[in-house]
């Protein structure tokens, strides 16, 4: 056990245009090179795009999307004797938030198109709709859970 203090969890500051912690973390999240205000355009530019798509709020349309992708169980790699298992686990929040996030934006970069912003709007708007790379992402990790249900007593 180690002598010095626990580290304490930092919340990051809300951004300034939402007002909301959760697109702070996506925008730092989506950062690449250290170029914050570069991420912070494009995830504006896809909320526009989203807003002018959907003619919905695009906050609530950006949470909402969160909310379909993040999943609930993942598998893990357990090793038993000479068998090697995949254990289903559950996840807690703040890996369900990271997955989340992570599915879409390399879903976003993967995706065909012009610019990142568009990109990021449509799957977005693809995984509001329970459709898209994303989300299908986080039905097959649900689907492999589902598979291997039996060997959830090797859980640790």
């Amino acid at each position: 056990m180690g002598r010095k203090m626990k580290s304490i969890d930092r919340q990051p500051a809300p951004d300034a245009k939402y007002h909301s912690v959760v697109i702070s973390k996506f925008v730092s999240r989506m950062m690449l090179d250290g170029k914050k205000s570069t991420s912070m355009r494009i995830v504006y530019d896809a909320m526009d795009k989203i807003k002018a798509k959907t003619e919905k709020e695009p906050l609530e349309v950006f949470l909402k999307a969160l909310d379909n992708v993040k999943p609930l169980v993942e598998v893990k790699s357990r090793r038993v004797g000479g068998a090697t298992y995949q254990v289903p686990i559950e996840i807690r929040d703040s890996r369900r938030e990271a997955l989340g996030m992570r599915w879409v934006i390399n879903a976003a970069r993967s995706r065909s198109g012009h610019e990142m912003a568009e990109r990021l709007a449509a799957e977005l708007v693809d995984a509001f709709n329970s459709t898209g790379t994303a989300f299908k992402k986080k039905e097959d990790t649900h689907r492999m859970a589902e598979a291997n249900k039996a060997f959830a007593h090797y859980r640790w």
